[in-house]
């Protein structure tokens, strides 16, 4: 199989004389073809192509940052009064005291089973 190139145009000894002319007359043929049709489109389509790599970054950051601001809730702990951040809706523990937790109304509150009674003790002296 002999691959064609622009260095390789010229016909070699090997009985094909007229390959390097066939490579060339092709070529100007698929240019001739796409000048017909017009290349405005290819253009377009390049520019486009750049302004979308150089604008989906931005799109991306700007995003990102609206998600983490709706689904990031920052608050404390009920029992250790550590602050911490959590997403919204998920149940986790709390990284200080172990205690599990879940978000609801951007605050940490304790998961407990049913039936527990929860009661906050005061000291009276």
């Amino acid at each position: 199989m002999k691959y064609y190139t622009f260095g390789n145009n010229f016909p070699s000894g090997d009985g094909d004389r007229w390959s390097g002319v066939r490579f060339w007359v092709t070529t100007l043929l698929v240019f001739w073809t796409l000048s017909t049709i017009g290349l405005g489109w290819l253009v377009n389509s390049i520019f486009i192509l750049i302004g979308l790599i150089a604008l989906v970054p931005v799109i991306g950051f700007f995003g990102l940052q609206w998600w983490i601001k709706w689904n990031i809730v920052t608050a404390e702990c009920p029992i250790c009064d550590a602050s911490f951040n959590a997403s919204r809706s998920s149940q986790f523990q709390c990284p200080n005291c172990g205690e599990p937790l879940q978000e609801q109304q951007n605050k940490f509150v304790r998961i407990t089973p049913p039936g527990t009674i929860d009661i906050d003790v005061q000291v009276v002296d």
